[in-house]
């Protein structure tokens, strides 16, 4: 059972208690509201209510049970491998596969495939749950992921994704059509402060974001886009589209509602990764045509 006690900040005066709780302990703000339905959250002394408005001053008291911890275990799971060498490798992600171990997530990801793969030769950087991993993509995101096999190869091509000079280039489609056959998204990603299970453009707790798009094909309705991403923030293409406008189609979380009919999640592929070999300096460029599930839409829109 882990306790903790906050008095309450000015900045925090007039907030709810739940949503207070989820920032000061870094947790989701439905683990905060089941500990408070639980019965574990005191607020001066007494049980508080998911509804409690929080004063300056206030005392909180905080009991809850730790979630079980995770552990990342190798699987026989195949893998589309498309450049490997000692240090690295490049995976074609389908859709719906998890890159690492989460709660609701525990087993069947991407890192328990490489584990496999790689008999646990893998950068520990990122720890236990991620080892390897340099940079992620979502779930129902298709696509190139690069993977480290060890410490030098992390660090150099994390100090390119920090220099923006590691090229990452996706295919979407889109809602609606776009004014300008090219442009770019410069808006600052943060949580969102309605919904912490989402990412926002906006100016509090947020970092520089930047897309670049162009149309490729327009339908009725829905535009065929690539996008290049200048830095790379959660669900940045997602939430930069949506923020124009023009959410991804099929994307359940910021796109309308009910998504797309034929769609099993945003119709979004990582396509092309480049970047320069952290150990030789050799530029590396690998591509990954469109999986079949993209291209029967694209069909589908063409009325074929």
């Amino acid at each position: 059972m882990t306790r903790q006690a906050f008095v309450v900040p000015e900045e925090w005066h007039g907030e709810r208690i739940d949503k207070a709780l989820a920032e000061l302990l870094r947790r989701s703000r439905s683990f905060c509201a089941d500990a408070i339905e639980d019965g574990g959250v005191l607020l001066n002394g007494k049980a508080a209510r998911k509804r409690d408005l929080l004063r300056e001053g206030d005392e909180i008291i905080c009991e809850f049970q730790e979630p079980a911890a995770l552990s990342a275990r190798p699987e026989d799971i195949p893998l589309d491998v498309r450049w490997e060498d000692a240090d690295l490798l490049v995976v074609n992600k389908p859709q719906g596969m998890v890159v690492h171990p989460a709660p609701g997530h525990a087993e069947h990801t991407l890192v328990n495939a490489l584990l496999r793969r790689c008999d646990g030769q893998l950068s520990g950087i990122n720890g236990v749950l991620r080892p390897g991993i340099v940079h992620r993509i979502d779930k129902d995101t298709s696509g190139l992921l690069i993977v480290a096999k060890n410490d030098l190869a992390h660090t150099g091509l994390a100090a390119q994704i920090q220099a923006h000079t590691f090229t990452r280039e996706y295919e979407a489609v889109v809602h609606g059509l776009l004014k300008e056959p090219e442009g770019l998204v410069d808006a600052p990603i943060g949580r969102c402060e309605r919904d912490r299970k989402k990412m926002a453009v906006t100016l509090k707790n947020a970092r520089p974001a930047r897309t670049h798009y162009s149309v490729l094909q327009e339908y009725q309705g829905f535009t065929h886009l690539r996008l290049r991403l200048e830095t790379g923030r959660t669900h940045q293409i997602r939430v930069h589209m949506a923020h124009i406008g023009r959410p991804v189609a099929g994307d359940p979380l910021y796109g309308p509602l009910p998504p797309v009919k034929g769609l099993q999640g945003q119709c979004l592929h990582a396509g092309k990764i480049a970047f320069a070999h952290p150990r030789t300096g050799e530029e590396i460029s690998v591509a990954a045509e469109r999986p079949q599930w993209f291209e029967g839409f694209l069909r589908k829109l063409e009325g074929k």
